[in-house]
């Protein structure tokens, strides 16, 4: 059950047109408990919809509470790792769900995370391959996030380990791999070069101006990426479908920062 299935579900969190991807995240509850922005998920999910998102992304007791019934339609990512802030090693993932489970849910596509790096490593590696051969198996579509993270990483937004988790991502039967922005579209081209499938970047910790998130995003593109799967810096933004549909320009019609920024600006203004 591979092939054309796995085309059309791909389909549902991408632009049919350009093939880029912009998702946001919205499994932060079960890391960090209901914070601002994700509290009401129907709501958060209704207005990134309307900003032009393709997916939301989450845990799978979230998605009847995100479900809607109305709007835009977007995609559906039902995230199969967690682990929780209050734990000594929140690096090590455990899965919580299964990619079967996510099918009766109505699942677009799974996720799963893995931080490399670090003492748990072959634990997250191994439940990595076993849900890459049954998203295989099923024609599912599966986003693996993939971060250098642990004892034996100094620094996890440079170059060398970001390109090693992106194509850690790839021979694992990833079908896309969401990484760290390594701060720069030169150093950033070393990533996406490495891998042969899409990779998009992660939004990270909430960001002290508009501009920067809109930088990184366009840097990421400029660089050879295929989109964004940002979280907090969406969610948790004061206008969060404008900031969307100010990022979905830049990925989605190439717009560069000053009319991404005026879109914001127009948007938030009316």
């Amino acid at each position: 059950m591979t092939g054309i299935g796995k085309e059309i579900r791909l389909d549902r969190i991408r632009n049919r047109e350009t093939g880029k991807i912009v998702i946001v995240p919205m499994d932060h509850g079960t890391t960090v408990g209901p914070v601002r922005g994700i509290i009401d998920m129907s709501r958060a999910v209704h207005q990134v919809s309307q900003g032009g998102a393709n997916a939301v992304l989450m845990h799978q007791g979230m998605v009847s509470s995100g479900y809607r019934g109305e709007g835009p339609d977007i995609g559906l990512i039902v995230h199969l790792s967690a682990s929780t802030s209050l734990t000594s090693d929140s690096n090590r993932k455990s899965l919580v769900c299964s990619v079967e489970r996510a099918i009766q849910l109505g699942a677009d596509a799974v996720s799963v995370h893995v931080n490399i790096g670090n003492n748990h490593e072959a634990d997250m590696l191994k439940d990595f391959g076993d849900v890459s051969e049954r998203c295989c198996y099923w024609g599912m579509p599966l986003l693996a996030m993939v971060y250098p993270r642990g004892e034996k990483i100094k620094d996890e937004y440079e170059a060398s380990v970001v390109k090693h988790a992106a194509r850690l991502g790839c021979e694992m039967g990833a079908d896309i791999v969401k990484v760290s922005y390594t701060g720069s579209p030169s150093t950033f081209q070393q990533v996406v070069e490495g891998t042969s499938i899409p990779v998009v970047i992660a939004g990270g910790p909430r960001m002290n101006t508009d501009k920067e998130i809109l930088e990184a995003a366009k840097g990421a593109m400029e660089a050879g990426g295929a989109g964004l799967s940002v979280g907090r810096n969406i969610f948790q933004h004061s206008n969060p479908t404008e900031i969307t549909e100010a990022l979905t320009a830049i990925v989605q019609e190439g717009s560069s920062v000053e009319e991404a920024e005026r879109i914001l600006k127009e948007k938030v203004a009316t």
